[in-house]
């Protein structure tokens, strides 16, 4: 999910001043947030940038797991991929290895390549790393967060606020990951910041699998009330709130997903 950038308005051109009269203060410059469109939804963590052909694959099968088009233990033929993108076997072998890699499909000896089908206990592990990460991420936050940055995070949440009742529920993930992904880089701490970005990338394509349809899968409420305790400088108080955000994201997940009888271009989206 790519952190949400904060527009800057161009700086006023400089003019001249005199002794006797000094130059009016330039008013404060306040930047308002735009009314959401589908199209500027911050993207999908884990999504690749370029326009070759192998990140075209990529993207494809990644957006279309992560929109739930695409689910758990889809078998992805090698020869049908090569037919829908017209690629060679070598370029989508090497796409589905990558794919593998980033735990977005499995690849099974002489069986071919099927979209990731997370256990349980890999699904309690990853949140369970996510929690401990990101109790220090807040505490953090906490410590250097300016007020500027407060009130760009309550921006932040208006738009979330908005997507939750005009948008469908990829929409609703990207904007929390992206509001996790923030407070990251408020932490001031790059590291921290980078391992966050594959947790919330598992935990991302764990909930698209299989969350309830018509669930939010991070509840604004609980966000709200995480940058309430950080503008009021409580540390302690903010990560115990995150823990218990994600815990009930985790305990709101059913690891079952019923097969889709679709064929794989429109799976894809491709058809």
């Amino acid at each position: 999910m790519a952190t949400q950038k904060t527009l800057r308005a161009s700086p006023a051109p400089k003019t001249r001043t005199n002794a006797t009269r000094p130059a009016a203060p330039t008013p404060a410059r306040r930047v308002s947030a735009a009314p959401l469109q589908e199209n500027k939804l911050p993207g999908l963590p884990g999504l690749r940038t370029g326009d070759d052909v192998e990140t075209r694959i990529y993207n494809t099968v990644y957006e279309s797991v992560m929109t739930q088009r695409l689910t758990p233990g889809t078998k992805l033929p090698e020869a049908s991929l090569c037919e829908l993108f017209d690629v060679r076997r070598a370029t989508v072998r090497k796409v589905l290895q990558a794919l593998a890699h980033d735990h977005i499909v499995d690849l099974r000896p002489n069986r071919g390549a099927i979209v990731a089908e997370p256990t349980p206990e890999e699904t309690r592990q990853v949140f369970e790393a996510r929690r401990a990460l990101e109790s220090a991420i807040v505490r953090l936050a906490t410590r250097h967060t300016t007020r500027e940055d407060i009130a760009s995070l309550r921006r932040q949440l208006e738009e979330e606020h908005h997507a939750m009742h005009r948008f469908t529920q990829p929409a609703w993930a990207r904007l929390a990951s992206a509001f996790h992904l923030r407070l990251a880089e408020l932490a001031r701490n790059p590291v921290l910041q980078r391992y966050l970005m594959e947790l919330v990338s598992r935990c991302s394509l764990i909930v698209a699998l299989y969350e309830p349809p018509g669930k939010a899968s991070c509840e604004h409420e609980e966000h709200a009330r995480v940058v309430d305790l950080i503008a009021q400088g409580d540390a302690d108080g903010a990560a115990r709130e995150m823990e218990a955000h994600l815990l009930a994201l985790e305990h709101s997940i059913t690891l079952q997903q019923e097969r889709s009888d679709n064929n794989l271009a429109r799976m894809l989206g491709m058809a």
